[in-house]
């Protein structure tokens, strides 16, 4: 099996993959928001601790052990202790839970590239309503690219109850996605401000986070990476580049989203102040040119004076200007990447041009982070010598991406979006921290530290660093024990779980309660992979039993 696995080209080509499956759409849209949340540069601060602490560790722990096990993850950790072929199984279908809903936010963005190459954009203005004497209702309580993202790419309906049919559209995007993360597959290896802050928990809590999820760790993507490597390949030194790298490239993108911001806000103030102009020119019947943004303030004020009750009456209409609220406004996910980038598109000087390099990106990202997705699936299945003898790599890559497919229509449906939004919140959180967890102890208290030790020493000629050691063995357990008891006392303090609906009547999002399958379905997700490794531990427990009492009784 040494001889006839595949391996890199060279050392370069690993590390490119694990970039291309690190910097996903987390660094665009997740990153700058935590850091417009919890100070600005401040949050600088917990993040590259937590990067220490955490991140690079844990990261250099999952490639060295697919670099020694050479194994897919059920393999590796099943190497490690029979009892822990669990945690592999239960990596395995985190990976597939992310593969099944991942893959759709490819399908909107292709959905968006495709309609970037019309001018105007489609989302840059409302459009008429079926007797073509104004604009559609719904936009007009809302904006152009909400309304285009919520009735034109999704058609989301009032509720998650109010299931829906299939988008035609979206679901030949969605297979359009799935075809190419086929064919990437088949290419095989080759191819993959405010410093107060920094007492507040919750930015230490999702500094932790951010780096966690956003390194991939747990989902058994890195493990299968590093398998294919040469045994004596520098897996230290390569988990320092990468996670520099991605923690790099999320800085990078908050100055990108930091831009965007600031040019919508000012933008949608300008956009505001000249409605107000104009609402006040046309009820008073004021002079072209006497009211002005410099004036507008002490110009209301004497409207408000001479005309109390016409002011009083317009007064509903007149909307509360304010730069610093249009700043202060902290969207991520789907919002981010779909209506407030394409707002701030829309405005720019040949929108086109940069509407298709803004969607091509978030195709490159999301398609580098969904082929690091299905390794963490096919590696253990084509390690599996029952599946691997019976059947070519090629059918079982197109098998595992056809029901992901099949099983993916679910989320082109009306309510699409909010079972994505299940997916995307409950689907791994609890069940990655106890993965990655189990493996930290596995590797230091199970496989031991020295004997871990020495066989890093075989693979990169010199001993392992204390700082390694003292992180793996205690400080990253502690500090993933505390992120664990921080979700679980935060989902029991919350009580009924809800979501933002959309209500077309209103053009905003409201808050509902989960129905009572949808809670099911939550708490169906996070057990379904949280207990593979006690089943596990308890299958290969309940084998070796039998098999003892077996070979006692023929004796």
């Amino acid at each position: 099996m040494e001889k006839s696995r595949p391996l890199w080209d060279n050392p370069l080509q690993f590390v490119f993959a694990c970039i291309s499956y690190a910097v996903g759409l987390g660094n665009v849209w997740r990153f700058p928001y935590l850091c417009q949340m919890y100070g600005g540069g401040g949050f600088l601060i917990p993040y590259f601790i937590m990067l220490m602490a955490e991140g690079m560790p844990l990261l250099y722990l999952e490639l060295a052990v697919g670099q020694r096990m050479r194994q897919g993850s059920i393999g590796a950790w099943k190497t490690i202790s029979p009892y822990l072929c669990g945690v592999g199984i239960a990596s395995v279908v985190v990976s597939f839970f992310l593969s099944m809903y991942y893959n759709v936010i490819n399908a909107w963005a292709f959905w968006y590239l495709f309609h970037s190459f019309q001018d105007p954009l489609p989302w840059a203005t409302c459009p008429l309503n079926h007797n073509r004497t104004g604009y559609e209702e719904e936009c007009e309580k809302t904006s152009s690219t909400q309304y285009f993202w919520y009735r034109q790419t999704l058609n989301i309906s009032p509720s998650l109850e109010a299931s829906g049919s299939v988008q035609w559209e979206q679901a030949l995007c969605l297979t359009l996605a799935w075809l190419v993360v086929y064919l990437c597959i088949l290419r095989g290896t080759a191819s993959t401000g405010k410093l107060e802050q920094l007492a507040n928990p919750k930015a230490w809590i999702s500094a932790a986070t951010q780096i966690f999820f956003s390194l991939g760790l747990g989902f058994g993507s890195l493990i299968a990476f590093a398998s294919y490597n040469e045994p004596s390949n520098n897996c230290e030194r390569h988990a320092i580049i990468v996670s520099l790298i991605n923690s790099t490239t999320s800085i990078f993108a908050s100055i990108v989203t930091f831009s965007i911001y600031g040019f919508k806000a000012t933008f949608n103030y300008e956009s505001c102040l000249n409605k107000v102009i104009l609402l006040l020119l046309n009820t008073f019947d004021l002079e072209e040119g006497s009211l002005t943004v410099d004036n507008l303030s002490e110009m209301k004020d004497y409207l408000m004076a001479t005309h109390p009750q016409e002011y009083a009456q317009l007064s509903p209409q007149l909307k509360n200007c304010s730069l610093e609220a249009e700043l202060d406004t902290a969207v991520q996910g789907t919002g981010l990447a779909f209506i407030v980038y394409s707002e701030a598109i829309k405005n720019m000087e040949v929108p086109q041009l940069y509407s298709v390099l803004y969607f091509a990106m978030l195709l490159m990202l999301g398609i580098g982070s969904m082929l690091g997705n299905t390794a963490a699936i096919l590696t253990p299945l084509t390690d599996s010598r029952a599946i691997a003898t019976r059947f070519p790599k090629e059918v079982i890559s197109g098998a595992v991406c056809f029901i992901n497919c099949v099983i993916g229509l679910i989320f082109t449906m009306e309510a699409g979006n909010y079972w994505f939004d299940i997916f995307n919140d409950y689907a791994a959180t609890l069940s990655l921290l106890l993965i990655v967890l189990v493996e930290t102890i596995a590797v230091c208290y199970i496989y031991g530290i020295r004997r871990f030790e020495k066989d890093l020493y075989t693979m990169i000629g010199r001993k392992l660093n204390w700082y390694w050691k003292l992180m793996w063995a205690f400080a990253s357990p502690l500090l993933i024990i505390s992120l664990f008891i921080f979700y679980l006392t935060d989902y029991i303090l919350t009580g009924t779980l809800q979501y933002q609906a959309w209500d077309a009547t209103k053009g905003q999002l409201v808050t509902k309660d989960y129905p009572g399958y949808a809670l099911a379905m939550i708490g169906l997700l996070v057990a379904s992979s949280i207990m593979c490794i006690p089943l596990g531990a308890l299958v290969t427990f309940i084998r070796k039993r039998l098999k003892r009492e077996s070979v006692s009784t023929t004796a």
